[in-house]
């Protein structure tokens, strides 16, 4: 029963040089109905709007300003927790040789 749940209700917390909350309602396969997030900056930034229709999804809508964030997708491709680095581990240093 939570394997079924989890999938009509996803929540997830994530601390990158801010506060970001993700929300996924319904998610099937690679698609969710609805997918939001809700950001707070360490950092202040320039105010911004952005309107997608069709690149990943049906609707998006990414609105900006100085340190606060709201992002909500409409029937777009699930993200993929999989994929956001743990910001507490450090990458070791790669020494290129030629």
């Amino acid at each position: 029963m939570f394997l079924l749940m989890k999938k009509l209700f996803c929540v997830n917390y994530r601390y990158d040089f801010g506060h970001d909350i993700y929300f996924q309602i319904l998610n099937f396969n690679r698609w969710s109905l609805i997918q939001a997030s809700f950001s707070y900056n360490d950092f202040p930034g320039w105010p911004y709007l952005q309107l997608t229709i069709g690149s990943n999804g049906l609707f998006g809508f990414l609105f900006w300003v100085w340190k606060f964030g709201f992002d909500i997708d409409v029937f777009s491709r699930t993200w993929n927790w999989d994929y956001i680095e743990d910001p507490d581990v450090e990458e070791e240093d790669v020494q290129h040789t030629s």
